[in-house]
């Protein structure tokens, strides 16, 4: 069973930067891929980032290509989101989550796990 942390959201301005970052413990070896969506209010969830737990490739959604990085901590089984020039429509819960198989990278019900999620807010 992996158990998924995330810390590091809060409030920022429209262009700040934050770094969320999520924990994960238990069995990890099996992980295949573990990823960043968000959920904003009356939103469906939607995919952020992904990266492969073993050989640590990325992949990121549009809307944060080029803004958004996310990057893997082996010695402390910890996957960060660097966010900068944040939009006020980023603003949303960002979740954590993590999958043992391979494809539908940016389909949320293929996870298998999930953290609480942490809040983020953009104020213009």
């Amino acid at each position: 069973q992996v158990q998924l942390v995330e810390s590091g959201g809060g409030l920022v301005q429209v262009g700040g930067s934050l770094r969320l970052s999520c924990a994960a413990s238990g069995v990890t070896f099996n992980t295949y891929r573990m990823a960043w969506f968000r959920q904003a209010p009356g939103k469906e969830r939607e995919f952020v980032a992904a990266i492969r737990w073993n050989i640590g490739t990325t992949a990121y959604s549009d809307s944060v290509k080029g803004r958004f990085a996310i990057s893997k901590v082996n010695a402390k089984n910890t996957v960060d989101l660097r966010m900068n020039s944040l939009k006020p429509e980023d603003t949303a819960v960002y979740y954590c989550a993590s999958k043992e198989e391979a494809g539908a990278m940016a389909v949320a019900s293929t996870y298998h796990y999930w953290g609480q999620g942490t809040q983020v807010t953009v104020s213009s």
